[in-house]
C-alpha cells in the first residue's frame, strides 16, 4: 500500500514541478475517481428514473415520446458506460507508472490536456495523427 500523499485543496498541477511526481499522481487519481463517481450516481438516477416511467400510457404519441427519451438514455449511459472503463484504464496506468505518458511517443502529455482530459493516453500532436490516418481510412 502507497503512503498517503498530502494534497492541499487549491493543488493544481504546475510545468515548473517533476513530471508526474507524487502531488500530480493523487491529484489526477482523485479527479478520476471523483468523475467516475458522479457517472456511477448519475446511471442509478437513471435506472430508477426508467423503473419509475415504464408504466402503460394509453397516449400512442405520448407513448413514442417517452420511448424516444428512454433510447436517448440508454444510448448516454452506453457511452458513459464505456468512458468508466476508460477512466479504469487510466486508473491502472496511474498504479503502473504508465500515467501521463502518450501510448504512441513516449513523451510526457501536456498538464494541460490532462487536467481537461485526464483519461488522454496520447499527446495533442499523436491524437491529431492518429485521426487524420483513421479520416483517411475512412474516406476509403
Amino acid at each position: 500500500m502507497k503512503p498517503e500523499v498530502f494534497l492541499p485543496e487549491d493543488y493544481r498541477p504546475a510545468e515548473d514541478e517533476p513530471f508526474m511526481n507524487s502531488r500530480q499522481l493523487e491529484y489526477f487519481r482523485r479527479k478520476l475517481v471523483n468523475w467516475k463517481a458522479a457517472i456511477l450516481d448519475g446511471s442509478r438516477e437513471t435506472l430508477e428514473g426508467l423503473q419509475e416511467s415504464s408504466r402503460n400510457m394509453p397516449d400512442v404519441a405520448d407513448r413514442a415520446s417517452e420511448e424516444t427519451d428512454r433510447a436517448l438514455e440508454l444510448r448516454t449511459r452506453d457511452r458513459q458506460r464505456k468512458l468508466v472503463s476508460k477512466i479504469d484504464a487510466a486508473l491502472r496506468r496511474i498504479e503502473t507508472g504508465e500515467y501521463g505518458y502518450c501510448e504512441v511517443t513516449g513523451e510526457p502529455i501536456s498538464l494541460k490536456r490532462l487536467d481537461a482530459r485526464p483519461i488522454a493516453t496520447m499527446t495533442l500532436e499523436a491524437q491529431e495523427r492518429h485521426e487524420r490516418r483513421e479520416k483517411v481510412h475512412r474516406d476509403d
